[in-house]
């Protein structure tokens, strides 16, 4: 397995103690030396801006490049470097694609800033450009459908909206409702000829493990099988983790790398195992290495047992967004 990274993404993004810190790839990196996972390094090189307009404005990429200090909201952050940084991220996303495309192996993107928030005018949540968006898109060039599944405690606004009216794009995501960006309900299903394409599955606080793999195997399987993507892109949110400290959700790191397992085989079985994993959410540096370091090693083959395994969740306690989800679904897809 290749794994996207650069040490420029270790740049601050946010102020001294927020959650969104350069430890977060320093705590994966050391999880990789550690454990010796042995994944081959692919370095990246920034976004071509004929790319970054397939999902951004041009009057927002020159407000980010020419706004210098200071914020985008309350919850973002820019410095000077920010734009470049941004850049670099999105041509991380697509440096995994395009590994994947050509070797035909899984690739996971280690990118900071994380993006699924990012809209066609605006950055948000800690977020500048949609890497997934970005990526997606470029990837579409040389494919005719793509798959988005974004498991993350927030709803990936900005990818849900770059893609809300297309039918060639797929996007699922899993996501606890009532907090931000407070999008994302089982209603929206798409718009025009995107109808259907748009799968939200908002969740009740508490749900994990058993919550989510009702949602997976109910929903999200069924669906990747009837779309039969070309490529599965995960965006990949840890802060669903019971231990996140922005989160309500419980999930846990062998639920977690359960979902991953079964999205992989389901890009074995459609997609000649074209998967490729962007990095996210996820703020307690040891959920976050656990999670991400034993999916490289699930992907790889180089299995390693995950630490942090309580289960929260048994009993289905969100069922009722999965029971919405699916009946909001049923109507485009046989489920």
């Amino acid at each position: 397995m290749r794994f996207v990274y650069h040490e420029d993404y270790l740049k601050p993004t946010q102020g001294p103690g927020h959650p969104e810190c350069p430890e977060r790839l320093e705590a994966i990196m050391a999880y990789i030396d550690q454990h010796e996972l042995g994944a081959q390094l692919i370095a990246p090189e920034p976004a071509d801006m004929k790319d970054i307009l397939t999902v951004h404005s041009q009057d927002y990429m020159d407000l980010l490049r020419n706004f210098g200090r200071g914020r985008l909201d309350m919850d973002t952050a820019v410095y000077p470097h920010t734009y470049e940084m941004a850049l670099l991220a999105a041509g991380g996303g697509i440096s995994a694609v395009r590994n994947m495309l050509d070797r035909r192996e899984p690739t996971f993107a280690l990118l900071r800033p994380p993006g699924h928030h990012a809209t066609r005018e605006m950055g948000m949540g800690f977020c500048y450009i949609n890497n997934v968006a970005v990526a997606a898109n470029w990837l579409r060039k040389k494919l005719d459908r793509i798959a988005i599944v974004d498991i993350d405690v927030h709803h990936g606004n900005g990818t849900n909206d770059t893609f809300l009216d297309r039918p060639d794009v797929l996007y699922i995501s899993t996501h606890e409702w009532g907090i931000y960006p407070g999008t994302g309900p089982a209603v929206q299903t798409g718009s025009g000829k995107g109808e259907g394409y748009t799968v939200n599955i908002p969740l009740s606080g508490r749900s994990g493990d058993a919550t989510f793999t009702a949602a997976v195997e109910k929903i999200i399987l069924p669906i990747l099988s009837q779309f039969k993507p070309d490529a599965i892109l995960v965006s990949l949110g840890v802060d669903a983790h019971y231990m996140d400290p922005l989160s309500s959700l419980t999930l846990s790191s062998r639920s977690y790398l359960d979902i991953l397992t079964m999205l992989k085989e389901m890009a074995e079985e459609l997609c000649e195992g074209r998967i490729a994993l962007f990095l996210e959410g996820g703020y307690n540096l040891n959920a976050l290495a656990d999670v991400v370091g034993t999916a490289m090693g699930m992907f790889q083959g180089q299995p390693v047992d995950t630490v942090f395994n309580e289960v929260l969740d048994s009993e289905c306690t969100g069922i009722e967004g999965v029971e919405h989800a699916l009946a909001v679904q049923g109507r485009y897809w046989q489920l």
